[in-house]
């Protein structure tokens, strides 16, 4: 089965555990950065909208939103829940837009899934404006990293709890069982394959966060007392060059 229908016959693990509310991840923190950084932004396409969550959340703050996503299950979502975007079926390789039309661009946790990376880079490159705006959110490929996971050492006293790095360098595809009975397909690349396209594509990085995780997050996960040392979520805000 493709990504593409992975994707559709699994969208409403998306909708219903990820939007709408449902999760803290996107409430208290993720929409909240995506608002701060591109309020005041004219026009703003998101890419892979799933349901339209963050675009809503910008059109209320004042922008005009594009959203594209390549999953009709996600695209009849957002456009049932209105909200001021308007959206269309498409991949972020061969983007609806017209070159240098957008003040800026928006991907969250997007990329992990996408197979042509430097074509979707320069496809975004492409749409921004000169001096235009690329708010790219990520899984952190620390955490995303196969076989990464949290150990728990009893051969040493006091015992102690640590994350486990995988083979960080290797780019590998892999097909996870998010759910029982849902599959979704990963791509892991470290940091640099982001960064070394991005910068070919005249896509500079102004500012790098790595936020630990919201505290309802961490309440919810007791079992991890570390939890907070380790981020699950990596953003850029890139300008594309004058």
């Amino acid at each position: 089965m493709t990504n593409s229908e992975l994707w559709e016959q699994h969208a409403s693990w998306w909708i219903e555990g990820f939007t709408n509310g449902a999760d803290p991840e996107y409430t208290d923190q993720i929409i909240p950065l995506a608002v701060n950084e591109l309020i005041g932004m004219k026009t703003v396409l998101d890419v892979g909208c799933g349901d339209g969550q963050i675009g809503r959340a910008l059109f209320a703050a004042g922008s005009q939103v594009v959203g594209v996503d390549p999953t009709w299950g996600q695209i009849s979502v957002a456009r049932d829940r209105l909200g001021g975007p308007n959206y269309a079926c498409a991949s972020a390789s061969k983007l609806p837009i017209a070159s240098e039309s957008c003040d800026a661009a928006l991907a969250c946790l997007v990329f992990e899934h996408i197979d042509d990376v430097d074509t979707a880079i320069a496809e975004i490159s492409r749409v921004l404006k000169p001096g235009g705006i690329f708010a790219f959110f990520l899984n952190h490929p620390l955490l995303q990293t196969p076989d990464s996971g949290w150990i728990d050492d009893h051969f040493v006293e006091p015992p102690e709890q640590y994350w486990r790095i995988g083979a960080y360098l290797v780019e590998k595809e892999s097909i996870e069982e998010v759910q029982k009975g849902v599959f979704i397909r990963f791509v892991h690349r470290p940091l640099s394959r982001y960064i070394n396209a991005l910068a070919s594509n005249s896509l500079i990085v102004e500012l790098m966060l790595e936020p630990s995780p919201p505290e309802i997050f961490l309440q919810r996960a007791p079992e991890y007392r570390l939890a907070h040392t380790i981020p699950r979520l990596l953003y850029l805000r890139l300008r594309k060059a004058l």
